[in-house]
């Protein structure tokens, strides 16, 4: 007898955001560090927070900071986005806007 799982896992969810060099990168940095991120690692269901400054593209334009924070699916990073800390931390990012451009995406992670 073989078991089956029934249960059709979600794709891990994935928060990908991109800052180009700040204006002022100790302001950037300093605000980032201590308010930021302490606030991010807080989000609910968060598995692993990725942060590297200027990365070495392969193919692209170069960036200052890349951070990737993971969930196990798409429906717990929407529940961390909704959050009383999720909305506080969007909010937290209208202040490094001041200092640096930002992309930002949300992808499903379909490894194989």
């Amino acid at each position: 007898m073989t078991a089956t799982n029934d249960l059709v896992e979600e794709p891990a969810a994935r928060f990908f955001v991109v800052f180009d060099t700040p204006s002022d990168i100790v302001a950037f940095e300093r605000h980032y560090n201590d308010v930021h991120m302490p606030m991010a690692k807080q989000l609910p269901g968060l598995r692993r927070y990725t942060r590297s400054h200027r990365p070495t593209p392969v193919v692209g334009d170069p960036s200052y900071l890349v951070v990737m924070l993971d969930w196990d699916n798409m429906a717990a990073l929407e529940a961390a986005f909704a959050s009383e800390v999720g909305q506080r931390t969007a909010e937290d990012a209208e202040n490094l806007k001041r200092f640096a451009t930002m992309r930002g995406m949300i992808i499903r992670l379909n490894e194989v």
